[in-house]
């Protein structure tokens, strides 16, 4: 295969070390024109956009116009780490976040994701990766971070799917077996040649195992935009991680906090959340029990089979005693995997493989959400999801309502060419799953997701379009991620309040909320609804994993004033921060950086005709019973609170009727719920930042300024 690869363009460029955490420079590659060069990063880009997602938005800026659609050469992948990523010395320090316009939402996307191409990247000699422009032909962007050198390659003989792809490049880029850990990988898969959900696998060679595994950046169809460019792959390649190749000011400091969490993760991990063991699908269970586990498309919150998917089955399949971390020191050690797993369906039916997860979302997006219950059915659909390029999360979502639609007579087997889509069909739901990697049948059809899907059926008079608008959980363009939302209203704008779509990454209050009673008013919610999307935003900006924070706590965290934050580890990131740049900035100030990207991105979003209160609604099933059927199995709670909270007698009244009177409550609700969260976030009643905040912020740039000022 590589004998076949031609070099197009080279371009070499000065190796220098990193200073605090930052190289002051980007890479910008034009896959069309061949032109490659580097950009300066000044000190009023690291300042008011800190680095990571910050980074990536205003490099996604300058680069299109409000106008570019997501398939325009001028549209970028753009991919950024921050100023602590690549550190080894705290875990959940490898984390990067990618950028588009993204081909669901037509707005803009960003998403998180481990593997090494993030850390590696940096260390090549870059805080930021922009690939922009379309090839005419099959590509590889091969960047060498040893000879100081960025290639773009013709590659036309290797695969598409990112199993096999990744395994071919790291052996093709390497000295040797050893050498395989210092190369990394970005790939897609045939499903994102096909469909709008397409991801990003990020690749590392696990030299426990002796295997390259992957992480995905699923959402949004970020992966989509990358085939579309005919990119088959980007190739880090690196002479190896050391100590402080960030050069950071105080690595004491860094190695202290890094220590104090290493202890916690030994001794209280077991008894809290069991990361190390079972990942993020210790959750499973915990949500049935709460009725949070999203069940045939978001109607349910739990199931009696459920037991069937419980967290102690998941950890059966997965290898255990094996450090599971994605990035290098990290002792959450959370990616699990499943080893040698004999697939039974598709392409690669008998080969034995790596499955990376499933995670927490895949446990119910592949399961649960479709009604189905058979571990076997979601490892192997987790698996060629991965392979294939395309989002669990979206396509799980987008599995559910199909499902739903056949049950409703909306699709039929007529429609779907012989599919039959009921709830718990997990064998045409894999040939649905193959079909779309194949760009065939009802599989492409589903693989435009859940809001094309709703028009295309309204369209051609399949159904009710407003029926299909309550039931399809979708918000911007994006499918939801995998909790149940009914009886949290904070969740409900954790939601549908974000600025790309409904992922439970700015948000996830429903315990607060709904379980803890924390945040019982408007105006305690819509502080937690500011406080805790801008902090989580801050993660993004520096290259940090999100699940070190919350997903082992102090012992003595639930005597702190605010034990939701987690003051210790909040302390800790202050720390590390100060340690890596030399800065000395407080809690406060933290939130107040995420705010200025924050704020960026909701007017990113308003110069492509989004970002308005509109954009913020949510369907109504995220908020509440859509069907006789769903307030029935809740018959109790619902009556309860239309009596106690509503104030009307639900006796003798026809399900209908109190479906009806329970609708309207919580859609007024939610709409003093946006009123109040706009006031604390600083903006007006149509969702659009002030001109007063963005001054007080430091943000009140002439070309923020100029978009927003004709909505005051």
């Amino acid at each position: 295969m590589k004998a076949a690869h031609k070099v197009l363009k080279t371009w070499k460029y000065e190796l220098k070390e990193i200073d605090k955490g930052y190289n002051n420079r980007t890479l910008y590659v034009n896959v069309g024109t061949h032109e490659i060069k580097e950009k300066p990063v000044t000190q009023f880009m690291k300042d008011k956009f800190i680095g990571g997602k910050g980074f990536d938005l205003k490099l996604l800026w300058e680069a299109t116009t409000p106008t570019t659609k997501w398939n325009d050469p001028e549209n970028e992948i753009v991919i950024s780490g921050g100023p602590i990523c690549g550190i080894t010395q705290y875990s959940g320090t490898g984390k990067a976040i990618c950028c588009a316009i993204s081909p669901q939402t037509d707005s803009i996307m960003d998403s998180n994701v481990g593997g090494h191409f993030g850390p590696f990247s940096k260390f090549a000699g870059f805080d930021a990766l922009e690939i922009q422009g379309k090839s005419d032909k099959e590509i590889i962007v091969f960047i060498d971070g040893i000879n100081g050198k960025v290639e773009i390659i013709d590659a036309p003989e290797e695969p598409i799917d990112s199993h096999h792809l990744c395994e071919i490049l790291h052996e093709m880029y390497s000295d040797d077996e050893k050498d395989q850990k210092n190369v990394s990988v970005v790939a897609a898969g045939t499903a994102a040649d096909h469909s709008l959900i397409g991801m990003l696998n990020f690749s590392f060679f696990d030299p426990k195992r002796k295997k390259v595994r992957l992480k995905q950046a699923g959402r949004g169809g970020i992966g989509t935009v990358l085939r579309d460019k005919k990119i088959k792959a980007l190739v880090c390649k690196i002479s190896g991680v050391k100590g402080n190749l960030n050069n950071v000011v105080d690595l004491k400091a860094i190695m202290e906090r890094g220590q104090r969490f290493n202890k916690e993760m030994r001794e209280l991990d077991d008894k809290q959340c069991q990361m190390r063991s079972i990942g993020t699908a210790h959750l499973t269970n915990v949500m049935n029990d709460y009725d949070l586990l999203p069940t045939n498309n978001f109607k349910f919150g739990s199931h009696k089979d459920a037991d069937k998917i419980h967290a102690n089955v998941w950890k059966s399949y997965f290898t255990q005693n094996i450090p599971d971390g994605c990035w290098i020191g990290c002792n959450m050690a959370c990616a699990k995997g499943i080893d040698n797993y004999k697939l039974r369906t598709g392409p690669y039916k008998d080969e034995l493989v790596i499955v990376d997860g499933p995670e927490y979302e895949t446990t119910s997006s592949l399961g649960s959400i479709a009604g189905i219950f058979n571990p076997d059915f979601t490892i192997e659909a987790n698996f060629y999801c991965d392979t294939y390029g395309i989002c669990t999360i979206s396509w799980g979502t987008i599995l559910g309502f199909v499902m739903e639609c056949y049950e409703n007579g909306i699709l039929n087997e007529e429609r779907t060419g012989g599919l039959k889509l009921n709830f718990g069909n997990a064998d045409h739901a894999m040939e649905l799953l193959h079909q779309l990697a194949k760009g065939q049948g009802f599989g492409k059809v589903a693989g435009q997701g859940v809001r094309k899907m709703k028009e295309m059926f309204a369209a051609k008079g399949w159904g009710d379009a407003g029926f299909m608008q309550d039931i399809g959980m979708e918000n911007k363009g994006l499918e939801y991620s995998q909790y149940v939302s009914k009886e949290s209203l904070a969740q409900q704008g954790g939601y549908a309040m974000t600025n790309k779509g409904p992922q439970h990454d700015e948000a996830w209050l429903i315990f607060m909320d709904m379980v803890n009673n924390q945040i019982p008013t408007f105006e305690k919610k819509a502080e937690a609804l500011h406080y805790f999307p801008m902090f989580r935003t801050w993660f993004g900006l520096v290259g940090l994993c999100k699940l070190p924070w919350n997903d082992v706590e102090p012992e003595n965290n639930h005597l702190t004033d605010e034990p939701a934050k987690v003051p210790e580890h909040l302390d800790n990131y202050v720390t590390i921060y100060n340690a890596v740049t030399g800065q000395n900035i407080d809690k406060y100030e933290l939130v107040r950086q995420s705010e200025r990207v924050y704020n960026f991105q909701r007017i990113f979003n308003i110069r492509r005709g989004f970002g308005l209160r509109k954009h913020d609604a949510q369907p109504y099933r995220a908020a509440g019973p859509v069907t006789n059927e769903e307030y029935e199995s809740r018959q109790e709670r619902y009556d309860k609170q239309m009596k106690e909270l509503i104030g009307v007698d639900p006796v003798g009244k026809s399900t209908t009727e109190k479906v009806a009177i329970t609708r309207k409550y919580r859609e007024n609700r939610y709409e003093q719920l946006l009123d109040a969260v706009y006031t604390r976030r600083g903006w007006n009643k149509n969702g659009v930042p002030t001109i007063e905040h963005l001054k007080k912020l430091g943000m009140d740039l002439p070309e923020l300024i100029e978009i927003v000022t004709p909505l005051q």
